[in-house]
């Protein structure tokens, strides 16, 4: 069905990679089933030698309540993943050998790839993959990014692994068993807080402090807010081989990009987690080889109704309406990206639905305001003092203010604003590119979203959610996508001005650096050219 919608120009390839390999079939067999060739294999890498990025160093927690990408890139040294997304929108095996959906996707079928071992020597099988689905799905622990991801798998009334959900069918294989369709079973498999944990990993542990893993490193140092140092794991056989550099070393720079920049003028650092804004034209011109994505990796200024200010939809609405997508954009990102339509979806998202132009309406604010007897209230929203989301949530102040809103911008260091990112009043957040609409949607929006920083409990959508998840072909999945899209434009929750193209630079010298859509750093793949 697929590869007659790809052909019929229904699906992107991008959108027919995704689709395919995440129902079991292999990569190679997907581009096989367009005419197209496999992409070809790396060539063997050269071993040895090490890298110095720079990245925040945050401190590295429990995978399951890991919230940032940058956290996930430190013990993905160690911690590996079942499955893995890779940048042309394919999902690609790890610790599994192969996966296969039934035809309504309520049944996958885990294959475990054999000869893996833990680097204190333990076989990892089939015991590793349910003790850690029992983890994930354990909604009772608080921060457990997971817990919503598998609904299919859970009791409704323990909040845990239901019975019989997550069958071991021999050392090697898996059975789950869904309650219902879910197409995004794979792709959060391949999320940053899916990371796969040891039997002796203790619940809430620092998983750096007793780093038994699959992957072919471990840490050295792991200091937050300085270093990140991982060294090739001694006495340990990795299952993918050598991987190549000896050392991976993250240094912190904060969060002001002109300090990254100067890292690189001054020699102590080869590679960046990302470049932005004005600062991509300053790396080009250092000579530095630039990698480009374009992604759906955006940014949520979002109000929440758990605050009086916010709980009323009109004047959620009239907020979001006096906000031009197009300045943010340009003022925020240097129009280094695609305007937002204010439903968390775009274009790169095989779901994606054209609905009919918002207005965007300042002269509206005001009378709004008035009538919820807010006229005389200072509004604040708060960022991170990053630069381009500093930018990004100035651009919409100034938007507020000259439609004669009363509200000041408040920038916030990271060790201060992560502390409380989903319980501020109005902020900006940004979220990561996910292969399908329905992951962020359904982690940011659905009244039981592991993420949902808005308040929102929409039953509609909560139910519209549920079938979206449902395997259908492209049309009727957008027919789902629009009424979902629709509903947050009404709710009037979130501006959501752009997605990102994303870029980082490295040296020459470098092999394996392309940037993941997604922030993620596959060490294996990195080398010395």
């Amino acid at each position: 069905m697929y590869a007659t919608e790809h052909a019929d120009g229904k699906l992107s390839r991008r959108e027919f990679l995704t689709r395919t390999t995440a129902l079991g079939v292999s990569a190679a067999a997907a581009y096989g089933l367009i005419g197209l060739p496999a992409p070809a294999q790396a060539q063997e890498a050269k071993v040895g030698g090490k890298i110095r990025v720079a990245m925040e160093v945050k401190g590295t927690k429990d995978p399951r309540l890991a919230d940032w990408p940058q956290i996930a890139n430190i013990y993905r040294g160690w911690l590996e993943y079942l499955i893995q997304y890779n940048n042309d929108g394919s999902f690609e095996g790890r610790l599994l050998e192969s996966w296969e959906a039934n035809e309504d996707a309520t049944q996958y079928i885990l294959k475990v790839r054999p000869g893996i071992t833990w680097n204190n020597g333990d076989p990892f099988t089939a015991d590793d993959v349910v003790r850690n689905f029992a983890r994930w799905t354990d909604g009772n622990v608080e921060g457990n990014a997971m817990a919503s991801r598998f609904p299919g798998l859970v009791d409704p009334e323990t909040k845990t692994l239901r019975d019989g959900a997550v069958v071991k069918v021999d050392d090697m294989t898996v059975q789950l068993n869904l309650t219902a369709s879910d197409i995004a079973v794979v792709p959060n498999l391949a999320d940053y807080p899916a990371a796969v944990v040891h039997s002796s990993f203790q619940d809430g542990q620092d998983p750096s402090t007793n780093p038994i893993g699959t992957g072919p490193y471990v840490p050295q140092e792991v200091s937050v807010g300085q270093r990140a140092i991982l060294v090739r794991a001694p006495n340990h056989t990795w299952w993918g081989g050598t991987a190549p550099l000896d050392e991976i070393h993250y240094i912190d720079f904060g969060t002001d990009p002109a300090a990254m920049v100067a890292l690189f003028s001054s020699d102590e650092v080869d590679a960046n987690y990302e470049s932005v804004g004005e600062f991509i034209d300053i790396l080009d011109g250092m000579g530095l080889v630039k990698e480009e994505l374009v992604t759906a990796s955006t940014i949520v200024v979002r109000m929440n109704s758990t605050s009086d200010l916010y709980k009323d939809r009109a004047v959620r609405s009239a907020i979001q309406l006096a906000v031009d997508p197009k300045v943010v954009l340009e003022l925020g990102y240097n129009n280094l990206g695609a305007t937002g339509e204010n439903h968390h979806m775009f274009p790169i998202h095989p779901e994606y639905p054209e609905l009919p132009k918002q207005v965007i309406n300042p002269a509206g604010l005001m009378p709004a305001l008035e009538a919820a007897g807010l006229k005389d209230v200072e509004f604040e929203v708060i960022s991170l003092d990053d630069g381009w989301e500093a930018a990004t949530t100035a651009a919409v102040q100034a938007q507020l203010k000259d439609a004669g809103m009363k509200i000041k911008h408040t920038v916030m260091p990271g060790s201060t604003f992560w502390n409380d990112w989903q319980k501020y009043p109005f902020s900006s957040t940004t979220w990561n590119h996910r292969p399908l609409a329905v992951q962020n949607m359904s982690l940011a929006y659905t009244s039981t979203g592991s993420w949902n920083e808005t308040g929102m409990a929409n039953p509609e959508f909560d139910a519209l959610m549920a079938q979206a998840l449902a395997i259908a072909d492209a049309d009727k999945r957008r027919e789902l996508a629009a009424k979902m899209g629709t509903i947050l434009q009404e709710e009037g929750y979130i501006i959501n001005p752009f997605s990102r193209s994303l870029y980082s630079h490295h040296k020459e010298g470098f092999a394996g650096l392309e940037h993941h859509p997604s922030f993620e750093h596959h060490h294996y793949k990195w080398s010395m050219a």
